[in-house]
This record gives structure tokens, C-alpha cells and sequence, in this order.
């Protein structure tokens, strides 16, 4: 039976695909689940530093599968609230859970879900003939995944509401002056840079990426004073790791630093 979410290792690099090309990557229940579980699987492994999240083909996803909604749309109908409440929503909070960052490597375009899968990463390498298209209006509903919450935060609620509202695609270019993104490269350039980028991150110290990706998701949502008091607890934290120390030890001999994450 075909894995439509597949995980693979390059060195401390966990890379997942959505693996239905043939639909574009559009989301069904079993990249709901496949996803979810791979998610967890690569939070447990004390081996992967880094995760790359990326579509298998020419698309990111194609957005939730409405030919699999069609078939039984009643059904679809009664079911949705829960498939965003306990299939969508534990992906999300995963992914922002995880201590490991994340990385999205848009190689194509995302639509519907598919941004909200894109944008809930920690970072984005964006292929610059690819869109993000929140499309979730031209069917007559509203943001889902996340979407609403992650778009706002990043541009702001004139542009998110414009952005949402449309729900035409939003081209690399723009998605990287708004600060959808983080990157945008050449189509076949997409994966590596992904890669290259996400070994880097390997490289430095667990504990502190864990930390700083902790401290950013909550001062989005907090006040400066609270961020402030957080930051103390966490560098108080820090600063008895040995990775902290091998890190001293390696400025004051010159050379690179071997973080093990303890």
C-alpha cells in the first residue's frame, strides 16, 4: 500500500513529504494521520536536529481533497468541525511543539490547507514560480488550519484580512515581501537550499534552538515584560547545559563547538 506521508533521514535532518503527486498533495484522512504521526515520530528521535517539511512533485498541496468530500458530502458536512479540531489543529500545535525547527519547502504551489501547513513551519524556502493561495472564500468558507492566525501575525490584520478575503494567489515574490516567507529560490534550488539551511541549524546547539523557537511562538502573544521574564528563565536554564559550556570552551580554544544537546 502507497505511504502518502513518507519520512527519511539525512544525517540530523528529517525530511517529510506529502506523497500523493498524483493529486497534487491534496490532504485526505491519510495524510491527516500520516502527517500528524510523522510529525511525533521525528519529536522523539534524539538524533534529528532539523525537519523539512515539502510536497512530493510539482505542488506543496493542492489544498484539502474535495473530490474525497464530494463523494459523501453530507457526511463531509458533519464531520468537519472535528477533522479541524482534532486533525488539523493537532498538526499545527505539533509542528509548534516540536524542539526541533522547521522548515517548509514550498516547491510548488500551496492552496487552502496547504498554506496553513506551509505557514505553521518556523521558517519557509519558497520555489519563486510557486503561490500561496488561501482560496478558502472562492468556496464559500472561511480559513481553516490555522490559516487566520498565522497569516495575521505575520502581516498584520489590514493586510491578513485583504489577503483572506481575496483568496487569490499570493506570488513568491509578494509572499517573501510580506514575510510569509523566508526565502524564495529557483524551482530546483528549493529542496537543497531547504537542506542546506536545515543542516546549519543542526549544527547549533539543541537545547538554545528549542529555547528560541519557545520564546518567539510566546512573545507573539505576550507582553514585553512577560517575554522579558521568560528569557531570563530560560538563559538562567541554559547556562548550566554543558552545551553552554562546550561553547565557551570552544571560543576560548578556537575552534568549532560539538553540541550535544545536553
Amino acid at each position: 500500500m502507497k505511504t502518502t506521508v513518507r519520512t527519511s533521514r539525512e544525517g540530523r535532518v528529517a525530511l517529510i513529504e506529502l506523497n500523493r503527486p498524483e493529486v497534487r498533495n491534496a490532504v485526505d484522512e491519510s495524510i491527516r494521520v500520516g502527517l500528524l504521526e510523522a510529525i511525533r515520530a521525528v519529536g522523539l528521535d534524539p538524533e534529528v536536529r532539523a525537519v523539512i517539511l515539502t510536497g512530493v512533485g510539482s505542488a506543496f498541496s493542492a489544498g484539502a481533497d474535495l473530490k474525497a468530500m464530494l463523494a459523501n458530502p453530507d457526511e463531509s458536512v458533519r464531520r468537519i468541525a472535528r477533522v479541524i479540531t482534532h486533525e488539523y489543529q493537532p498538526i499545527v500545535e505539533a509542528v509548534a511543539r516540536l524542539d526541533q525547527p522547521v522548515i517548509a519547502a514550498i516547491n510548488g504551489s500551496a492552496v487552502g490547507i496547504g498554506v496553513s501547513l506551509a505557514l505553521c513551519c518556523d521558517l519557509a524556502v519558497m520555489s519563486e514560480d510557486a503561490s500561496l493561495m488561501p482560496s478558502f472564500t472562492t468556496l464559500g468558507l472561511a480559513p481553516d488550519g490555522g490559516a487566520s492566525w498565522f497569516i495575521t501575525r505575520r502581516v498584520g490584520g489590514l493586510s491578513a484580512f485583504e489577503l483572506l478575503a481575496e483568496g487569490v494567489p499570493i506570488p513568491a515574490p509578494r509572499c517573501l515581501e510580506l514575510g510569509l516567507v523566508s526565502r524564495v529560490r529557483r524551482a530546483d534550488l528549493v529542496l537543497p537550499e531547504a537542506m542546506s539551511w536545515a543542516q546549519a541549524l543542526a549544527m547549533r546547539a539543541p537545547m538554545a534552538i528549542a529555547a528560541t523557537k519557545r520564546l518567539v511562538r510566546f512573545a507573539m502573544s505576550a507582553s514585553l515584560s512577560e517575554t522579558v521574564s521568560a528569557e531570563a528563565d530560560m538563559q538562567t536554564f541554559l547556562s548550566k547545559t554543558e552545551d553552554a559550556k562546550e561553547a565557551v570552551a570552544a571560543f576560548a580554544q578556537k575552534r568549532a563547538p560539538g553540541f550535544r544537546g545536553t
